[in-house]
């Protein structure tokens, strides 16, 4: 048993901890891969109320991917400006994530774009059926079982 140490030196289970991150995870998460230009809605908290803001961008980076800490990076360019924003996929702030485009990439990190600007920050485009990808698996019931019965009553026997 792996021990993890707590601000106060006092010693939790790593099973504990895996325990609590599992309860906070989303049931199913879109499978977004480095490449992809991705529409992120986030929640954001003005004042009392809460209103979506859509971030549109290319994804550069994916992070932790079978954790509950799983991250992606989205980077797009606004007025000659580039701009990058981290998500934790499994937050309760990010409503949703859609695929847009799905780009032909080699490797799982592209900071080499942040270099680039133009034309040759573009990657080619990747054939994807659109409408499968953004669909979220349907969540599984478990079967609800039937009380079990009691044993039936012996056949009563008729006098003749």
């Amino acid at each position: 048993m792996r021990k993890v140490f707590n601000i106060k030196g006092k010693y939790m289970s790593f099973e504990l901890l895996k325990k609590v991150g599992d309860a906070q995870k989303k049931k199913a998460v879109i499978d977004v891969r480095s490449g992809d230009t991705v529409r992120v809605s986030q929640k954001i908290k003005e004042g009392d109320k809460f209103r979506i803001q859509i971030f549109e961008g290319t994804v550069i980076r994916v992070d932790r991917k079978a954790s509950h800490t799983e991250r992606i990076v989205v980077r797009k360019v606004t007025s000659g400006v580039g701009v990058e924003k981290s998500f934790l996929m499994h937050s309760p702030l990010v409503e949703k994530v859609e695929i847009v485009r799905r780009g032909k990439v080699r490797r799982n990190n592209l900071r080499f774009l942040r270099e680039r600007s133009g034309k040759s920050a573009r990657l080619s485009q990747k054939d994807f059926d659109r409408h499968a990808v953004n669909e979220l698996p349907a969540e599984e019931e478990a079967p609800v079982e039937a009380p079990a019965e009691t044993e039936a009553p012996a056949e009563e026997k008729t006098e003749a």
